[in-house]
């Protein structure tokens, strides 16, 4: 049986389960395919479950189980959208509607159930935990969050795994994480390229925009130290809008790292929104709408041309209760990329 037979079969599954408890389908997209100068040409060809060869990459913070009923206060949300029982599920379907070469992700706290379903489809994983995970402090959790990969054996073969604990100014371990995998391409148009990929996941809440800084600091550094002879992509949630510190310390570096979901728009500007949710005041105070840019996925400007990229969810789509939702197991929207490797001497 063919890997593409059992991911659809799998797929299929995944979707009957899911649909026992509720009805209501996954939010699921298209994607947009790019020119060369990076423009839209065509929105409706591209196959959702085809990548033509190229490599695909998912960026996911899935949101970790041990916080979605408990500290984030989702108060739109039902809760039996919440629950485990209906989550797992949601979670492996959106994971396998993009058939993705390699996934980024970040809030796992599950990782040997994600494990369970992707290494039937010839996956390998590795997992970076928090130093100090909140899950770890909610009741019946499934253990610590972090940031995890997986690839497909037959697209790529790690060559290398790393992991660092984020530092402040002052060289101080903080709580955030970045993983990395070096991979050597095995197929199509990254056949025998090398190539760095990081998953990472910067510190949240308001009223840490300097901590965060910090973090993209001391990231951008250490990836130019270790890494700035080989292509890099560059995933997370950085909990950091477009405009802010920690975002523009990583455009303006060296590395010389390319926003993708920019391609999306005519003047270059990021998405209006990855995540959109509404979350409980505290102590008397309103509810919060969030409604913004902080998970990106960038790449070697170039080393990396950007074939298609998937869509973002319109209003329409998403409803008027936000995220998460029946529809949506996460308040962060999945990224997806086909990427092409620019041979060296055509640049």
């Amino acid at each position: 049986m063919s890997e593409a037979a059992t991911s659809s079969e799998m797929l299929l599954s995944v979707q009957e389960k899911s649909r026992k408890i509720n009805r209501t389908p996954l939010l699921i997209r298209e994607f947009v395919k790019l020119g060369e100068a990076g423009g839209m040409v065509d929105v409706n060809g591209a196959d959702r479950r085809q990548n033509n060869g190229y490599l695909r990459v998912m960026q996911w913070n899935l949101l970790a189980q041990g916080l979605c009923q408990s500290s984030d206060g989702f108060v739109l949300c039902p809760s039996d959208a919440l629950d485990w029982q209906f989550r797992q599920f949601r979670i492996i379907e959106e994971l396998l509607s993009y058939s993705a070469d390699i996934y980024c992700l970040e809030e796992v706290d599950n990782f040997s159930f994600i494990e369970g379903y992707l290494s039937k489809l010839g996956f390998k994983g590795c997992f970076c935990p928090k130093p100090d995970s909140p899950c770890l402090y909610q009741a019946n959790n499934f253990g610590p969050d972090g940031c995890a990969i997986f690839w497909s054996e037959s697209k790529v073969r790690l060559l290398k795994q790393d992991s660092v604990i984020l530092h402040d100014d002052k060289n101080r371990e903080t709580n955030q994480v970045a993983l990395m995998c070096t991979f050597r391409g095995l197929a199509g148009n990254m056949k025998d390229k090398d190539f760095l990929c990081v998953a990472t996941h910067l510190k949240s809440k308001l009223g840490y925009d300097e901590l965060r800084h910090q973090q993209g600091k001391f990231l951008e550094k250490y990836l130019r130290q270790t890494a700035a002879e080989i292509p890099l992509i560059l995933c997370g949630d950085f909990n950091a809008d477009p405009q802010s510190k920690a975002v523009s310390v990583l455009k303006a570096s060296n590395l010389q790292l390319k926003s993708t979901y920019t391609l999306l728009s005519s003047d270059g500007a990021e998405p209006v929104y990855t995540t959109w949710k509404v979350r409980a005041g505290r102590k008397g105070q309103a509810n919060t709408e969030v409604c913004h840019t902080i998970d990106y996925l960038f790449v070697s400007g170039k080393q990396f041309q950007v074939v298609q990229l998937l869509k973002l969810p319109t209003p329409e789509e998403i409803g008027p209760g936000f995220l998460p939702s029946y529809s949506y197991p996460s308040d962060h929207i999945s990224l997806v990329a086909d990427l092409k490797f620019v041979e060296f001497d055509h640049i």
